[in-house]
Formats: structure tokens, C-alpha cells, sequence
């Protein structure tokens, strides 16, 4: 069990470098150059939604000055429209712009069509590994929040 747990670690990361490699090449494919893969995925985990910074990070999706940084630059590039809060000037709200919506749909289309191209041959796979991740998941953010078991 040991070597499957290490195994599957290393495995998550060399498969979010992956992830992160083929956003590279759709962003090539078409034509992006003024924004990484990292920006791209924050938005398209952003999506439709209007988020506030803190939800990002509280998500567990960005460490906080990376967040900040690539915001900035999204912000910069024309991808994303920042606005305060009405109540609280402090918090900042996060959206897509109209060019941030048409990358997002792009990266939608591909992830759509990669998941078609898995699925078809390896659902009950996909499932059972799913449920696997979810209970790794667990366990760590258990681990996070309430410390070793004793």
C-alpha cells in the first residue's frame, strides 16, 4: 500500500505538469501569447463566476502572491475586469472580460473533447479513480485542519 500511496503522488504531479502543458499548447494553437498556462487555468476556474481574490485562495487553488501576480497581469492583458465592493472597499471582485469569456470557452471546448476521448474507452477507470482522489483529498485536508491522528 505504501508504494501505491508514493506512487499516486508522484503521479499527481507529473499529471497537473501535463495539465498545464497542453493548455500550453491549445494557448499556441491558438495564438495566445500573452498569457501562461497557469493564468489561463485561473480563468477558467473563474469562469462565468464573479469571485472575489479570497475565494481563490480559500478554494486552495493559488498561493497568495501567485494569485495576486497573475491577476495583475490578466487585469494588464485585457482578460479579467476587477471592481470593489460596494460595502467593503477592501474586497475585490473578479470577471471575465469578453476576451477572458472567449478563452475560457476555448479551454471548456478542449477539456470537453479530452474528457469525450478518455471517457469513451475508461469510464468505470475514471470513476473508481475519482472516488480515490476524493478520499486522498480527505485525508490531507483532514490532516491540514485538524492535525496527526493520535
Amino acid at each position: 500500500m505504501n508504494q501505491s500511496y508514493f506512487d499516486i503522488i508522484h503521479l499527481i504531479e507529473r499529471l497537473h505538469r501535463y495539465f498545464l502543458d497542453v493548455i500550453r499548447a491549445e494557448l499556441r494553437r491558438i495564438g495566445i501569447e500573452d498569457i501562461n498556462a497557469v493564468q489561463a487555468l485561473l480563468l477558467y476556474n473563474i469562469g462565468e463566476n464573479d469571485v472575489v481574490i479570497r475565494d481563490l485562495k480559500d478554494r486552495g487553488y493559488y498561493q497568495g502572491s501567485n494569485v495576486s501576480y497573475n491577476i495583475k497581469g490578466l487585469t494588464e492583458t485585457g482578460y479579467l475586469a476587477q471592481e470593489r465592493a460596494p460595502r467593503d472597499k477592501r474586497s475585490v471582485r473578479l470577471k471575465l472580460t469578453e476576451k477572458g469569456a472567449g478563452l475560457c470557452a476555448a479551454i471548456r471546448e478542449l477539456q470537453n473533447h479530452l474528457a469525450a476521448t478518455v471517457d469513451e474507452k475508461h469510464r468505470e477507470e475514471l470513476d473508481v479513480t475519482s472516488d480515490a482522489m476524493l478520499r486522498l483529498e480527505r485525508t490531507w485536508s483532514d490532516y491540514i485542519h485538524h492535525g496527526r491522528p493520535r
